[in-house]
Formats: C-alpha cells, sequence, structure tokens
C-alpha cells in the first residue's frame, strides 16, 4: 500500500524520496526491518496472550533431557512469524504481482491448515491433531493453486536469449544495445532448471513427449503432479524438522535467504545474463516478500531460541514449508531442494526409513527393529547425548554449507 502511495505522490508531486520506492532493494531492506520490529517488539505480547489463552504444548513423554521443563511452553507462535511477515508485505510490496499472490494465498491456506491442527490438539484434547489425510488434502488442493496458476498464468512466462548469430547482428546494427534488446519476446514455458549439469535446463513436457509428440498438451498434469508433491514433501519436512528450540526457524531463515538470491538474479535481466541463467521477467517481486520473511523468522528466533519461550506449532511448521516450496518452483529451482533444503530431507528419510525398517524386521524377525534411536534425525543426536542447543547450531552450519553449495551452482555446471 505505501508503494502504491509513495507512486501516487511521485507522479503527482514529485515529492522528494519518493523515488525509493520503486527500487527492490530499498523495499526490501524496509520490509525486513519492519518485520523484524513486529516480530521482536510485538512477539512478546502474542506469547502473553498464547499464555492467557492456555495454549501451552503438551509435551508426550519420548525421555528426552529437559523435555519436561517444556510442558506450558505456548504453542502457535507461526502466528507471529504469519504476522510479521503479511503485515510488510501488504504495505511494500506490488500486490498485483501473480508470485506475490501466490504467495500470500499459500501463506493463509497452510497457516490455516495448521492452526487447525494446533486448535484441536489443544482445545479437543487430541494429541494428534488435524488427522493426517485432512492435511494431506490441503497440501494437495494448495499444489493444484499453486501449479495451475503457474502454468496457466499469462504473467508466468520466461525469456531467452537471441542465438548468437542474431546477438551479433544487433551489436554490429547498434553497438550501444541495452541487454534486453538480447532477449526473445516473454513466452509461456515449462522449463526449469537443474543443478550440476551443462545444459542446465528441463523442460517438464519431456517427460511425457518422448511418448509422443501430441501428448505436450498434457504437460500442464505433469506440472501440477509436481507442484503437488514439492509442496507436500517440503511442508512435511519443515514439519518434521521442528523438533527442538530453534532449529526449524534457524534452518529456514537460511534457505529463504539463498531463495531470495535466486529470486534477486533471476528476475534481473543483466545479473540473469551475467550469470548465463534464466530470466524470469517479474520474479524479482518475491524479493520483497523474501525480505520480511526472513525478518519474521529470525525476530521469531529471539524468542524461540533455547530455552523456548514459544513453539511455532504446525501454525508455523506448515507454513514455512509451504512458502519454500512456492518460492522454489516460482524461481523454477525446485531440483535443487534436495540439496538446498537437505535437512528437511534428511528428517523425513530418518522417518521413512526408521519406520520401513521396523515394520520390514518386525515382519521378518517377529520384533521390530531400529535404524537411529529415535527419529526424526535430531531426536537420534538427544539420545547420544548432545545438548539441543549445539544440535541446532550444528544444523545451522551444514544449513549454510548446503546453501553456498547451492548458490555455487549458478556458475558449476
Amino acid at each position: 500500500m505505501l508503494y502504491y502511495l509513495f507512486k501516487y505522490l511521485e507522479q503527482q508531486f514529485q515529492f522528494p524520496g519518493a523515488t525509493l520506492f520503486g527500487f527492490i532493494t530499498f523495499r526490501a531492506a524496509l520490509a525486513m526491518i519492519l518485520s523484524l520490529l513486529i516480530s521482536t517488539i510485538y512477539g512478546k505480547r502474542i506469547i502473553r496472550f498464547l499464555q492467557k489463552k492456555q495454549m501451552g504444548e503438551t509435551i508426550r513423554d519420548l525421555g528426552l533431557d529437559g523435555q519436561a521443563e517444556k510442558a506450558g511452553t505456548p504453542t502457535m507462535g507461526g502466528i507471529i512469524i504469519i504476522l510479521a511477515t503479511l503485515i510488510p508485505v501488504l504495505l511494500l510490496a506490488k500486490l498485483e504481482n501473480i508470485y506475490i499472490i501466490l504467495l500470500l494465498i499459500t501463506t493463509l491456506w497452510m497457516g490455516a491448515i495448521g492452526f487447525l491442527d494446533d486448535f484441536i490438539k489443544k482445545f479437543k484434547n487430541n494429541k494428534e491433531g488435524l488427522q493426517g489425510k485432512f492435511k494431506v488434502i490441503g497440501q494437495v488442493g494448495l499444489g493444484i493453486i499453486v501449479g495451475a496458476t503457474l502454468y496457466f498464468n499469462n504473467d508466468v512466462v520466461i525469456k531467452e536469449k537471441l542465438p548468437l548469430e542474431a546477438q551479433q547482428q544487433i551489436r554490429k546494427e547498434n553497438p550501444a544495445a541495452k541487454e534486453s534488446a538480447f532477449f526473445k519476446a516473454e513466452e509461456k514455458s515449462t522449463k526449469t532448471t537443474i543443478p550440476f549439469v551443462k545444459h542446465n535446463e528441463f523442460d517438464y513436457s519431456d517427460l511425457i513427449t518422448w511418448i509422443h509428440p501430441d501428448l505436450e498438451k498434457y504437460t500442464w498434469l505433469i506440472f501440477i503432479i509436481a507442484a503437488i508433491f514439492i509442496i507436500t514433501a517440503v511442508s512435511n519436512g519443515a514439519n518434521l524438522t521442528d523438533g527442538i528450540d530453534g532449529l526449524a526457524a534457524g534452518t529456514s531463515a537460511i534457505i529463504v535467504l539463498t531463495l531470495g538470491i535466486f529470486a534477486w538474479v533471476s528476475g534481473n535481466i543483466i545479473f540473469s545474463d551475467y550469470l548465463n541463467i534464466m530470466y524470469i521477467p517479474r520474479v524479482e517481486e518475491i524479493t520483497i516478500y523474501i525480505a520480511a520473511f526472513v525478518g519474521a523468522l529470525i525476530g521469531f528466533l529471539w524468542y524461540n531460541t533455547y530455552p523456548a519461550q514459544v513453539f511455532m506449532g504446525d501454525t508455523g511448521s506448515l507454513t514455512i514449508g509451504g512458502i519454500i516450496a512456492v518460492i522454489a518452483i516460482a524461481v523454477r529451482k525446485e531440483w535443487l531442494i534436495p540439496v538446498l533444503c537437505g535437512i528437511f530431507l534428511a528428517e523425513n528419510l530418518s522417518v521413512v526409513m526408521q519406520v520401513s525398517w521396523f515394520k520390514y524386521t518386525k515382519k521378518k524377525y517377529g520384533e521390530g527393529r531400529r535404524i537411529f534411536k529415535m527419529s526424526p534425525l535430531h531426536h537420534h543426536y538427544q539420545k547420544l547425548g548432545y545438548h539441543e542447543s549445539k544440535i541446532s547450531t550444528r544444523f545451522w552450519i551444514i544449513g549454510i554449507l548446503l546453501a553456498i553449495l547451492s548458490i555455487v551452482t549458478l556458475k558449476i555446471r
């Protein structure tokens, strides 16, 4: 809203400083500062409100050190993250941008599912919360909305560079030609990026056109299925990671900040040309959302690091996972998720491996056996005697290494 106000002031009155709001970097910095202030200053008030409403966490006895002390700590703290993200975005972003609209829908959609889950756990005295099938239905629903929008919406396009011969001809005719002159017109495309390979672009249509070229018209179905799988996997991974103080918020901040770099360079014609990566018009506006989201996560960490004063609950963890997945798909870096979101992947795999091995050995030997002392993975290290603050910090370090590796893929192929 402030963006439109200052744009109007600039056009009508040449208001001093109004032009600053036209710059992505200025609005992103302002969004991060504002979200940090909201999450740290008003976060305390929200925590007190949750305490007043007796929204304390009910702790299951898992035999972990320090577990009993967590009983009664307010949960549903994901509300802090959601509010601290939405307010700066509504004030500073271009709200007609399709990517911003999708992220707003994602935040509210996944936040509602997580809130309902936390509400059932607390006020319906049901420790299991919302049934798993309803969570999956919600995730699938969001996947359909995101996949269909990104596939069919005319604002979701890419611009590819002209052939080398055409570029040379343009340079010959106009040596002072701008970078935009060397690109084709905007076009709809289902191309995405694959890391670590020389020709790093992949088209979803290739998954079915090898059978018959006429099947290309069904690419939308493949794309939507991929969106559903990615959103479900990442949101569940974030949910599983939220098991000890500061772990989910810290690792998520690292992941989202990295995606912010990808969004900024992919939406900037100069940087995308220099790095020889896919240019995605208008996707740079996501940077505003990402800046606000990172600020909200870091502000939430103020109260969530050991010993936690508040837990994000499913209200936060499901929302975080959904947002990360949608950003990755929008900037066409979803195939980088196994690397960038390696912590989430490890947490997911540890549960799958543990459950699968237990069932297999119980069927074969009559007694279930375990790979890990406990899953998800962070609980395994707790059982080994590591303090949870050390586990969180080391997972953050691993997350930073994975983020650096992800950024390096911009040039290493």
